[in-house]
Parts: structure tokens; C-alpha cells; sequence
């Protein structure tokens, strides 16, 4: 007796978990082999991720990352190395990819992992920075590096205080809130940093983490009051107590 074809649409899947515009809709799944999932609802369909390495699953050229490759691509090549239009396209994806995984790990409140995608995600657009010929193709990346650092210091600090060490989640929203105004100043738009609307979200978070912990002014903070004031003494010793932090950390 011949085997009934296996039904292939998604008509059921998409009905039981129906899409919700404007909030991201995501899920842990086991896959067929046992492994841990993700699993996105988006408009029309589902996406599946997979928790490490690439979130396709794929190892482009052996590779754990598409990123990866190219380190090695680069090395090997030396001054031949090039970010052509088929490299281009590559690296779309794995900036495309890991967007949505991080999502992913935002919703579902894992900001380790979210915190590492990010990390990823400005490693690569550092390198293709450094190493694209084509300045439209980098700047389309670039105009999101201030969104992938918000969330990397976001879920940075989210896990520290996961952790229970809220006076270390100050202080990592300071030194993210430093590089994202060299960001600015290297891009000439100092003027713009305090009315940015990342910048406006991580001094929330910041000044919710104090008041809910009582805690008294960050390191950073005492260094401008001190700068404001005069009080060049104090403000080099401050500076020297946040170099050691960042030479410990």
C-alpha cells in the first residue's frame, strides 16, 4: 500500500501561532535530532535558527562563520584580497542572519548570547569596513553600527544584572555610552549625541539601575562633575580608577 505524501504546507503552523505586527513573535523548538531551536514568526512564514555557529546552520567554506572565512581568505591572499560583489552578498547575509538571531535572544531574555551575536556582528562590519573598495555597499552597514552597539551594551548590562552585580551594569553603560560618543565626534555630529535616541535609552536604563539600587554617581559621572569644577586632581585620579576597571575587565 502506497504511503500517503507528506503534507508539506505550513497551514496549520501558521494558524496555531498567528504573526503580531510590530512585536517580535519568537519560540524555543526541539529540532528532529533534539537540538535546541529558534524558531521567529514573521509575516507570511517562521524562520528557524540555530543556536550556535551560523544561524542557518550552514559552514561556508568550512568555516564557522562567513566572517571567519574571510579572516583566513585575507590572510591567505594578502595584498590580492578583495570584498568583491559575490563576497559582498555573503556578508550580507551573515549580517541579515545574525540580526535576527539577536532578536531572538533580546525576546527571549538570553543577553549573553545576544550580547556575543552583537559582538560578531561589529567584528564583521569592522572588517568589511576596512576592507571594501565599494563606499555606498559599507555605508549601507555603517548607518547601523549605533543601533548594534545600543544592543551590545544593552544585553551587556542586562547580563550583569542578571548576575547581580548592578554596579558593574553602570559601568558597562558608561563605557558603551564613551565609544558611542567617539562614534559621533568621529563622524563630526557631536551635536546630535545627547538628542540620540540610543543614547536617551541607555541613560534611562542607567539612572533606573540607580535609583532601584541606590546607587550613587558612576565613576564616569564623577569625572565630568570633577572636570566641571575644576578639581584636576581629583579627575586624574578618577581617570586613573577607570583605566584600571578597563585593564581588569
Amino acid at each position: 500500500m502506497a504511503r500517503a505524501p507528506r503534507e508539506q504546507n505550513l497551514d496549520r503552523l501558521l494558524r496555531e501561532w498567528p504573526f503580531e505586527p510590530g512585536k517580535p513573535v519568537v519560540r524555543q523548538a526541539t529540532g528532529a535530532d533534539g537540538r535546541r531551536v529558534l524558531q521567529m514568526r514573521v509575516d507570511m512564514g517562521v524562520l528557524q535558527l540555530e543556536t550556535t555557529g551560523r544561524p542557518d546552520g550552514e559552514r561556508p567554506h568550512g568555516f564557522a562563520t562567513y566572517y571567519d572565512y574571510l579572516v583566513s581568505a585575507a590572510f591567505d591572499e594578502g595584498p590580492d584580497f578583495t570584498l568583491g560583489e559575490e563576497r559582498q552578498l555573503e556578508v550580507d547575509r551573515e549580517f541579515y542572519q545574525f540580526y535576527h538571531r539577536r532578536i531572538c535572544w533580546l525576546t527571549l531574555n538570553e543577553y549573553a548570547a545576544a550580547a556575543a551575536d552583537a559582538d560578531h556582528t561589529l567584528r564583521l562590519m569592522d572588517f568589511s569596513s576596512a576592507n571594501a573598495t565599494d563606499r555606498e555597499w559599507t555605508l549601507v552597514h555603517e548607518q547601523y553600527r549605533p543601533y548594534v552597539m545600543f544592543q551590545q551594551i544593552q544585553a551587556t548590562a542586562l547580563t550583569k544584572l542578571q548576575a547581580d552585580h548592578p554596579e558593574e551594569a553602570v559601568r558597562v553603560v558608561d563605557e558603551g555610552l564613551q565609544a558611542l560618543a567617539a562614534l559621533f565626534a568621529q563622524h563630526d555630529a557631536d551635536e546630535m549625541f545627547d538628542e540620540d535616541v540610543f543614547v536617551v535609552k541607555l541613560r534611562e536604563m542607567q539612572s533606573s539601575i540607580k535609583s532601584h539600587f541606590h546607587l550613587g554617581p558612576s565613576l564616569a559621572e564623577q569625572l565630568a562633575e570633577a572636570v566641571a569644577a575644576e578639581q584636576y586632581e581629583l579627575a586624574a585620579k578618577l581617570r586613573d580608577r577607570m583605566a584600571r576597571r578597563r585593564e581588569g575587565a
